[in-house]
């Protein structure tokens, strides 16, 4: 969710430009805030909370609130059932998202997502891009989603990785080592022998994205890590919320590992990436600004397309099996390749 909340952000760059007095509001799930903070074209953040999805009452509330806004258009990225009533609510006269055959009489004008990219951007940013239609028509001005830290986060990420004694002289990388799901973790014993390679490469200092409750994956991939890269992991300096998370990242050279939420949030720091994406995940979505090097993506189809006779997603319940077949021996040397121009 929150590599889908970047994402949607930019649209509010477009729209601030083509309306520069309206009001823009932002409806998302709670916990995704942290990355829209001090966003300067968001007039109005709308949080979905964990206590409004639990409750009738709540959600009607929530729902009513929507609709005394009296909004002219609503625009749907997310484009699940619970979304579709919520924008059939609101009584816009103009209720824009994907078309579904089961949500499609909520909306005014609906389109159906592209599967081939064209840009650089990728197709999650494409068919965003595409939703803007009805309003502006086409657009050939892209703006990037963008993270938008605070000068005194950044100078608490820079004293916090002082103290654990991190030379910031020296490269950094922060390390993706999970995935928001088991199925999109490449396995541990892999990901040792990537960390391995890059320690053994560049003598990097290396930091994992983890949260408290992964500690026990975070340790087990350390003891998988040879003695030479455990001296260059920085196991224990880490961010305790997202906002710490952006900011640490924002000092590093790189983010390297699981593509996900945490490769979106790099990009719009604009920090360099190399993600592995998981077995049944769709390259071409999320694949995006990579055509000047500063990023790039290993996926199993790159290596055996034979494997891919259907839609990634149609893999999903396959994806341990086939990580199997994805061994570091494929990764590495486009690692390397990586890891050489970003150095350059």
């Amino acid at each position: 969710m929150i590599g889908d909340v970047l994402t949607t952000s930019l649209l509010f760059e477009v729209l601030r430009a083509q309306f520069p007095k309206a009001q823009l509001d932002y409806l998302i799930n709670s916990s995704t805030q942290p990355v829209v903070e001090n966003h300067p074209f968001i007039d109005s953040l709308l949080l979905f909370t964990p206590e409004i999805q639990a409750s009738k009452k709540e959600l009607r509330a929530f729902r009513k609130k929507i609709k005394d806004e009296g909004y002219d258009t609503v625009i749907d990225v997310y484009a699940k059932l619970g979304s579709a009533v919520i924008s059939k609510v609101s009584g816009a006269k103009k209720r824009i998202s994907y078309r579904k055959w089961y949500t499609k009489h909520k909306y005014t004008h609906t389109f159906r997502p592209k599967t081939v990219s064209e840009l650089d951007e990728g197709l999650a940013i494409e068919n965003r891009i595409m939703l803007l239609g009805p309003l502006i028509g086409k657009t050939d001005t892209i703006p990037r989603p963008k993270i938008h830290l605070k000068k005194e986060e950044l100078q608490k990420a820079r004293e916090l990785l002082k103290e654990h004694q991190i030379d910031l002289g020296k490269p950094l990388y922060m390390i993706g080592i999970l995935g928001s799901a088991e199925n999109k973790t490449y396995p541990l014993p892999y990901m040792s022998k990537v960390l391995d390679f890059i320690v053994s490469e560049t003598n990097a200092q290396l930091l994992f994205n983890y949260i408290p409750k992964q500690q026990t994956e975070a340790d087990m991939l350390y003891t998988m890590c040879s003695e030479t890269t455990q001296k260059n992991i920085y196991k224990d300096t880490y961010g305790r919320n997202l906002r710490e998370f952006l900011a640490l990242t924002s000092h590093c050279n790189a983010l390297i590992g699981n593509e996900g939420g945490a490769v979106n949030m790099a990009k719009a720091l604009d920090i360099p990436t190399f993600s592995i994406f998981s077995t049944w995940i769709l390259k071409e979505a999320w694949n995006s600004y990579e055509e000047s090097g500063r990023n790039a993506s290993v996926h199993l189809k790159d290596f055996h397309p034979e494997l891919y006779a259907k839609h990634p997603k149609k893999y999903k319940k396959q994806a341990s099996e086939m990580y199997k077949q994805f061994a570091p021996d494929f990764i590495i040397p486009a690692l390397r390749e990586f890891l050489s121009r970003i150095s350059n």
